[in-house]
C-alpha cells in the first residue's frame, strides 16, 4: 500500500510541463528591440486630449474657425469680455452649450492648467490628406514651404513649430502617425490659434511622403548639426520642404537618405545643439528672408513683430 501512496506524493510534487511556445510568439532578446520604456507612446492613445482646449487665444481661434465646439466653460468676468461676447452668442445659436463656471471648476476641468478663465471641448483635430496639402500649398504660393517633423514627441516643441511656421508664411506641416506627437490639446495651446489656419497632414510612412513631395516638385532640405553645408550658403528657390528632427535624436538615418541636401545652423558658442522648435524657427526665417517678396501667401501683409 505504501508504493501507491509514494507515487501519489511524487505526482503532487511533479512540476507542471512548460507550455509550448509557438515560434511566432517568440520575442527577440538582446538589442533586437528597444525596451518598452524607451518606446515612444502611440500618439493615437493621446489624441483624446484634442477634445479639450483652453486659454484665451486658443478658444477664440476655435470660435472664429470652422470646427464645431460642443461646450464652452467660461468664468463670469470673461463671459462679457468684448472679445468673447459676440462669439459666444454665435456659438450658442449653432448649438454650443455655454456654461458659466468658477475658476475652481475650470481648474478641475483642465487639471490645473493655465486656462485663463476659459476652456472648451471641440471635435478632434481633422488632419488633411497629403495630396490635398500639396495642392493647397501650391495654390497659395509659387514657392511654397512645407515643414516635416521627424519624430517630434514633445507637444510643446510641435506646437511652437506650428506657431512659427504659420506666422512666417509656411503652408503646412507633415507629421508621422507613429512615434511622434499628434495634435493634442497641449499642441493647440502652444500653437495659440495657429492651427485654425495651418493644415497638418499625418502620414503612415514618412519616407513615402517625402517621395511624394519630391514627385510634386519639392526640394527636400534636412537640418542636421553635423551637416557641412551652412544654411545661409544655400539658395532656397522653388517649392521647399524643411525637415526637422527631435532634439535628442535628430533626423533618422532613413529620413536623411531621402533629403536632397542636409544643412546646419552655425553655432559659435559651447552649446552643441538647439531645441527642435528653435532650429526650425531659425531655418524657416532664413528661407523666407531670402525670398520674402516672392511669397504670394505673404503678399503685402508682411508685419513687423
Amino acid at each position: 500500500m505504501a508504493a501507491p501512496k509514494n507515487r501519489k506524493l511524487q505526482s503532487q510534487r511533479r512540476k507542471p510541463d512548460k507550455p509550448k511556445i509557438e515560434p511566432s510568439r517568440l520575442k527577440p532578446i538582446g538589442n533586437s528591440r528597444p525596451p518598452a520604456a524607451t518606446v515612444a507612446p502611440d500618439p493615437q492613445a493621446t489624441d483624446r486630449e484634442t477634445d479639450l482646449i483652453y486659454g484665451i487665444h486658443t478658444v477664440l481661434a476655435a470660435l472664429r474657425g470652422k470646427r464645431r465646439l460642443n461646450r464652452v466653460w467660461i468664468a463670469e468676468r470673461m463671459r462679457y469680455d468684448p472679445r468673447f461676447h459676440s462669439q459666444l452668442l454665435q456659438a450658442k445659436a449653432t448649438g454650443t452649450v455655454i456654461d458659466e463656471v468658477s475658476y475652481r471648476r475650470l481648474d478641475q476641468i483642465t487639471s490645473h492648467a493655465n486656462h485663463q478663465g476659459v476652456a472648451a471641448t471641440v471635435a478632434p483635430y481633422a488632419y488633411i490628406n497629403l495630396g490635398e496639402l500639396i495642392a493647397k500649398a501650391k495654390s497659395l504660393s509659387e514657392q511654397p514651404v512645407l515643414v516635416v517633423a521627424d519624430g517630434i514627441t514633445d507637444p510643446q516643441n510641435l506646437g511652437a513649430i506650428i506657431r512659427t511656421a504659420e506666422a512666417l508664411g509656411s503652408q503646412g506641416l507633415v507629421i508621422p502617425q507613429r512615434r511622434a506627437s499628434g495634435v493634442t490639446s497641449t499642441v493647440m495651446k502652444v500653437a495659440a490659434g495657429s492651427l485654425e489656419f495651418f493644415p497638418v497632414a499625418r502620414v503612415v510612412n514618412l519616407s513615402r511622403a517625402l517621395e511624394e513631395l519630391k514627385e510634386a516638385g519639392f526640394w527636400i532640405y534636412g537640418t542636421a548639426a553635423s551637416a557641412s553645408q551652412p544654411i545661409q550658403a544655400v539658395k532656397f528657390t522653388g517649392p521647399v520642404v524643411l525637415v526637422v528632427g527631435s532634439e535628442s535624436e535628430g533626423l533618422s538615418m532613413l529620413t536623411q537618405r531621402y533629403c536632397d541636401l542636409l544643412v546646419s545652423i552655425p553655432l559659435l558658442g559651447h552649446t552643441p545643439t538647439l531645441n527642435a522648435s528653435v532650429a526650425a524657427a531659425m531655418s524657416l526665417y532664413e528661407i523666407f528672408r531670402q525670398r520674402w517678396e516672392n511669397t504670394l501667401n505673404l503678399g503685402n501683409n508682411v508685419k513687423n513683430s
